[in-house]
């Protein structure tokens, strides 16, 4: 799949030294959903204000279809939508006013329809005549990308985009977001949440000191860094791990009453077999088990303690 946005050798430092960024290259695929995770600092937020042209770069290029975000500003900023992680919106205007005159700083043509399709997909047609000031937290946030969709940008920038907001009004923004990717949208959204991430990104890269560590799709990293666990509830309570199980780096519960043991995805299902025979062989029997995996936010934290 052909990149709609490219990273090449980037770099910033700011005033007094701190190097925001180290040298990052990402290729944004057409029509993705892409995760960006990192720790407060990370240079998250810089990578964002350059490509929408906020921050000037101190190396490197970014390119927005074809469109070099320095060199050719007005066409590469006409490509981004941005939903910033601040409520920024006039408070004293209505919801239609400020779409509209958001479609129009980018010297749209005035569009009702396009902008009704827009308030709609958001369940926001109903409060299109309310000022925002009126408005919860969450219906905010939605009045924030029916400004960046409106004038139609074929890449959104979702900073933080439900920060602040519960959590059903979180897993109805997931929803937009999986529609608006449907409708053709490329998404590129930084969060805190770690499940925000695992719940709807096609790819996840994360960012640490200002520098890309992993950039890998999310069923993939999931399966090559999640650590699995097979948790055996015995029959009968042991005191002690058998020397012959030594091997498999069991670990016995307090009451003795339940086995656990650590595995990678390789070879995993081999072993598994060989522990199931000599667990038989020493004459211990198991009333139930279970598997479970590590979760996204697991391999996040490894990672970035790993960079540190």
């Amino acid at each position: 799949m052909s990149a709609i946005l490219s990273v090449q050798n980037l770099t910033k430092t700011y005033v007094g030294g701190h190097q925001a960024l180290k040298s990052v290259n990402l290729d944004i695929r057409r029509g993705e959903i892409f995760a960006l995770l990192g720790p407060n600092g990370a240079g998250k937020t810089t990578l964002i204000g350059i490509a929408c042209g906020l921050v000037t770069p101190s190396g490197g290029s970014v390119t927005v279809d074809g469109h070099d975000v320095v060199r050719d500003f007005r066409a590469a900023r006409a490509t981004l939508g941005l939903v910033p992680q601040e409520l920024t919106t006039d408070a004293f205007e209505t919801v239609w006013a400020t779409v509209s005159f958001s479609r129009g700083l980018f010297g749209c043509r005035p569009d009702p329809v396009l902008l009704e399709r827009v308030l709609r997909s958001l369940s926001l047609w109903e409060k299109r005549d309310s000022k925002i000031a009126t408005l919860s937290g969450g219906m905010k946030r939605r009045v924030l990308i029916a400004k960046a969709l409106s004038h139609e940008p074929r890449v959104l920038f979702l900073d933080e985009p439900s920060a602040g907001v519960d959590v059903e009004l979180r897993r109805d923004m997931w929803n937009v977001v999986r529609g608006l990717r449907d409708a053709g949208v490329t998404i590129i959204l930084t969060t805190h949440y770690i499940e925000e991430a695992e719940e709807m990104a096609d790819r996840i890269g994360i960012i640490s000191r200002g520098e890309l560590i992993l950039v890998e799709e999310k069923a993939t990293l999931m399966q090559k860094l999640g650590r699995k666990q097979l948790t055996l509830h015995l029959q009968d309570a042991l005191s002690t791990v058998p020397a012959a199980l030594a091997e498999y780096g069991l670990t016995l519960s307090a009451d003795g009453l339940t086995l656990v043991y650590s595995f990678e995805n390789e070879g995993g299902r081999a072993r598994i077999t060989a522990l199931l025979r000599q667990l038989s062989e020493s004459g211990i029997t198991f009333r139930d088990l279970e598997t479970s995996q590590s979760s996204l936010e697991e391999i996040f934290v490894s990672l970035v303690r790993g960079a540190a």
